[in-house]
């Protein structure tokens, strides 16, 4: 079957075992040029095994994964390695190298010519550490060390586990403002993460793994509408106002009123609209409105329900 030109990533039902333990099965994914996904499962779900079949560390034993329309264990792969950046989930360099001989080292594995690396540096904040032995360095900076030597080579695919481990607010919000900037130049994204509530507006799409099988693929919005979760419209208005628009809601939705004059109004994601349409019948009356979307943790949750079956939609 031929890979469409705009896939980097093509996954057809891979199944890899190692003896008798399957660590994926049936999984068929996709990732295309200038797109995001997050890969999200629990221990052992199967992301690690994943990620090795992208970087052509393990082969499949059946199925077809294509990285740059090559296979990645082939020789044929080989000159295309430099077009990705990994970030792996332990950063592990040589403590006696300085930041600078590090991205250097890894500069020359790539092919790349060696260079000061000062806007790299500077992008994740490392300036004033880049010639002191990474041994003096914290879990926090050794991580952004390992952005800086991923974004090595502007990559065209950027893989990176665990991208904000160890960082402090302020440095993950830095990590995902230069992973969006990577997606605007071009690079395809994959991130495989345990912190849920930090992708929710960061991702084009989500591949949930239970079990080695993919249980769920798709925009967060369309896995949302699947299996039929409630979005919450939060308003601040008397009680008075409040037991009008009940009235007018009728059984379309669920109310529940709250202390402080605020009603909440949980809703399927069809009636929206309708609910909202009645709800600004009222506008004069209500002094503020929210709309809470269920988040990514939310979605993962529902979809790890074992009652569920797999979901897979674009």
């Amino acid at each position: 079957m031929k890979m469409d030109a705009q896939m980097v990533m093509d996954f057809a039902l891979v199944k890899k075992a190692y003896g008798k333990m399957i660590a994926l099965e049936d999984i068929t994914l996709t990732l295309a040029k200038g797109s995001s996904l997050a890969l999200v499962g629990h221990n052992g779900a199967g992301k690690s095994t994943l990620i090795k079949l992208i970087l052509g560390l393990v082969k499949p034993s059946s199925g077809r994964v294509r990285v740059f329309h090559k296979e990645p264990t082939s020789a044929a792969f080989n000159p295309l390695r430099c077009k990705i950046g990994y970030l792996p989930e332990q950063c592990l360099f040589q403590k006696s190298l300085t930041g600078r001989e590090t991205l250097t080292f890894y500069a020359q594995l790539k092919g790349m010519s060696a260079g000061k690396f000062n806007d790299l540096f500077e992008r994740v904040d490392l300036v004033a550490a880049a010639d002191r032995k990474v041994g003096t360095y914290s879990k926090g900076m050794r991580q952004r060390l390992g952005i800086a030597q991923a974004l090595l080579g502007k990559p065209e695919l950027l893989v990176l586990d665990e991208p904000t481990s160890g960082l402090d607010p302020i440095a993950r919000q830095n990590i995902y403002k230069i992973i969006g900037e990577e997606k605007e130049r071009g690079a395809s994204i994959l991130i495989s993460s345990h912190v849920l509530t930090e992708l929710d507006d960061r991702i084009d799409q989500v591949a949930i793994l239970n079990k080695g099988r993919l249980t769920a693929m798709g925009t967060i919005p369309i896995l949302r509408r699947k299996v039929k979760m409630k979005s919450e419209i939060i308003l601040n208005v008397p009680d008075a106002v409040a037991k009008q628009i009940e009235k007018s809601i009728g059984n379309d939705s669920i109310c529940k009123h709250k202390r402080g004059g605020i009603l909440s109004i949980s809703c399927r994601p069809d009636k929206k609209i309708e609910v909202l349409e009645k709800i600004m019948m009222f506008a004069a009356g209500i002094d503020n409105i929210e709309i809470q979307e269920p988040s990514l943790e939310l979605v993962y949750n529902a979809y790890s329900n074992p009652n569920i079956a797999g979901v897979q939609d674009v």
